[in-house]
């Protein structure tokens, strides 16, 4: 029987680090804008990348889970599992996520080699992100047709040591994804790679 392919050979066929790219934040700050950007400007460079993002699985391999607290780190483990498969396979994974907790964001990162995970943290106020709503969930939050609902009354422990913070009422698009392309390049040069 052959050995088994390494993440390391993925790696190199690949020509790329392998690294999950965690975006937390509050509803309405970006995430999955930026978790699109990114990925088009990755597959632009010729990048084997991924989007995981938190209202897709929510309505694939997540569906039978609700909002409970319980649920939500459900929620969450079961994406942090998918990311860590994808960066074994050798990509570049694009993780849009709220995870409001630092104990579920904690144990997304304990899955990982410290160089591949990344914790981007989208840091703009709520006042911000309900002005933004694209979903109508603030409106439904305030009108208590939501409970628990994270940046009304549903709580957010925001990053304590993030890779990156973005202040995504004060940047463009494309400045985030530059940023966050820095970021990776950065960790590729530290890593003597690529």
């Amino acid at each position: 029987m052959p050995a088994p392919v390494t993440k390391a050979q993925r790696a190199a066929q690949k020509r790329q680090n392998p690294v999950c790219i965690w975006l937390t934040g509050l509803p309405g700050a970006g995430k999955s804008t930026i978790a699109q950007a990114l990925d088009a400007e990755l597959f632009r460079l010729g990048r084997h990348a991924a989007v995981l993002d938190g209202d897709a699985l929510r309505s694939g391999l997540n569906r039978d889970l609700g909002f409970t607290p319980e649920a939500r780190a459900e929620n969450i483990r079961r994406a942090a599992e998918v990311a860590r498969l994808m960066v074994d396979a050798g990509l570049v994974v694009v993780c849009a996520f709220i995870s409001p907790y630092r104990a579920e964001r904690r144990f997304a990162r304990s899955l990982f080699a410290p160089a591949e995970f990344l914790e981007v943290y989208l840091d703009v106020s709520s006042a911000v992100c309900e002005a933004r709503d694209p979903k109508g969930h603030y409106a439904k939050a305030r009108r208590g047709e939501i409970t628990g609902f994270t940046g009304i009354d549903g709580s957010y422990e925001p990053p304590q040591a993030p890779e990156l913070r973005l202040d995504t009422a004060q940047l463009a698009l494309d400045a985030c994804v530059g940023r966050i392309l820095a970021l990776m390049a950065e960790g590729e040069q530290r890593a003597g790679k690529h």
